[in-house]
């Protein structure tokens, strides 16, 4: 069973991480103190004195990495939650190391012990717990993919819940699950979908269960089902199988859903928007200001080119301003470089570009091609109208015509639009799907954090400014 491998698995990573530790600190002593670079009036304490304070710092390592989850199953965990906690941990660790430090005042064992030293083992440390972790996950998952240390799990109704399921599952293998089959009450046994058979009704859970050859019991019944649900964890929970929920509103209801008690009645918000949060909404505005402001400095020599260059080769104004739908369906006038001929403005409200459309400047089509054309929009999110990362603002006339063709369209309308986005980055720019571009707009304004505003802006200097759909 899975399940006494998970166990050997967790008592080989404390171990391990308990001698990542020791190393880690060892070499820390060996860089800082041994090779003598740390230099201290009072002299430099022997190494008994730096080694000692390992009997704490192992078990308290391993029970803050306890604490933050560092040894729950990595199968279908990222990698950059992983380094997350693992910095947590640390850092909290390294914290209150110093912090005992502080407190030992004038004692000379503790006011002569290398600062230098504890803030090296802190980067070490977590460097090298990141890369164990990342190798025994590449080998874990490597196994799997072979069919090793597999985890059999069952499925309780066909949905389109299950299917999804089912699709992920096939298309990860290195996760290492094998689904034994799904009961349902209304496809007969013998009804597969890729290749899933359905093993018989949801009566016959208790018949399963029994044999004990299961290591999950994944629960996807449709919607109209769920009045089955409370006898179903009730047996599950009685035969002491690991259950899961896989809800079948994943449509209607976000990845991360947003729970409030209600005096111990679980409320769940339809829609979890971390953005209307005042201190984040804060800290996004203020990095938005900061980064517009430095973007135009370091760019002027090319907008100023740019404005040059218009001005010489087509007639009429250099900036453009086309009115776009923003924060809370509030119109505003984005700034845009003129990049082509200029036209009457009901000839251009509703008429997308198109490849070597006549209208498109020669200097247009490399501005565009660039994304040079959209550096005006710095001015936008100066004003307030946009940010530098958010779902990208589109035509009124667009707007309307959407909503009625695109379920949760206008949920991308709660935070202020973007210079650049997560779609963007995707792939999703331009003439592209424009149902592909509202889910990753969603996901972006479900999942949104500081560190994914600054990876989407890394990657969008990476790969985001040449746009091969611009025409």
């Amino acid at each position: 069973m899975i399940k006494d491998n998970q166990k050997s698995l967790n008592r080989s990573q404390v171990l391990l991480d308990a001698a990542t530790i020791i190393a880690s600190y060892a070499l820390a002593w060996y860089i800082i103190i041994e090779s003598g670079i740390y230099q201290q009036a009072g002299g430099v304490l022997a190494p008994r004195v730096y080694f000692i304070p390992l009997v704490v710092i192992v078990p308290g390592y391993l029970l803050l990495y306890s604490i933050f989850h560092l040894y729950t199953p990595r199968r279908v965990q990222r990698s950059r939650v992983e380094l997350a906690n693992i910095s947590k941990a640390n850092a909290i660790g390294v914290l209150t190391f110093t912090l005992i430090l502080y407190l030992g005042g004038k004692n000379p064992y503790f006011y002569n012990f290398s600062r230098a030293m504890v803030l090296t083992f802190f980067a070490i440390n977590t460097l090298a717990e990141t890369l164990v972790r990342n190798i025994i996950r590449r080998v874990l998952r490597s196994m799997r993919s072979k069919g090793y240390n597999q985890k059999h799990i069952l499925l309780i109704g066909y949905s389109q819940a299950a299917e999804e399921f089912i699709d992920r599952i096939l298309a990860n293998p290195e996760w290492g699950y094998h689904i034994h089959g799904m009961l349902d009450n209304h496809h007969p046994a013998g009804f597969t979908y890729r290749k899933v058979a359905v093993l018989g009704k949801i009566e016959e859970l208790d018949a399963l269960l029994e044999k004990n050859t299961l290591d999950e019991i994944a629960i996807t019944l449709s919607l109209k089902e769920y009045e089955n649900l409370k006898s179903i964890v009730a047996a599950c929970e009685k035969s002491g199988v690991h259950t899961k929920f896989i809800p079948d509103y994943n449509k209607i209801i976000p990845t991360i859903p947003y729970t409030e008690d209600l005096q111990g009645l679980p409320v769940i918000n339809i829609r979890h928007v971390p953005l209307n949060d005042l201190l984040n909404a804060t800290v996004k505005r203020m990095m938005d200001i900061f980064g517009a402001v430095v973007a135009i400095i370091l760019f002027s020599p090319v907008m100023l080119l740019t404005v040059i260059l218009i001005k010489l080769t087509s007639p009429g104004p250099v900036i453009y301003r086309q009115e776009r739908v923003g924060l809370h369906n509030h119109p505003f006038q984005m700034y845009k470089f003129r990049s082509m001929a200029v036209q009457p403005p009901a000839a251009e409200k509703s008429k997308w570009t198109t490849p070597n459309d006549p209208r498109v400047t020669l200097v247009g089509k490399i501005i565009r091609r660039t994304s040079i054309d959209e550096m005006p929009q710095f001015f936008n999110i100066l004003k307030g109208d946009m940010s530098l990362v958010g779902p990208r603002p589109e035509r009124p006339f667009f707007v309307e015509r959407f909503k009625e063709e695109i379920p949760r369209y206008m949920i991308k309308h709660q935070v202020r639009p973007g210079l650049t986005g997560w779609a963007q980055v995707n792939g999703y720019r331009g003439d592209t799907s424009i149902t592909k571009r509202i889910e990753h707009d969603l996901y972006y304004i479900e999942n949104w954090t500081l560190g994914f505003d600054v990876k989407i802006l890394f990657l969008t200097i990476f790969k985001g400014f040449i746009n091969k759909n611009a025409y």
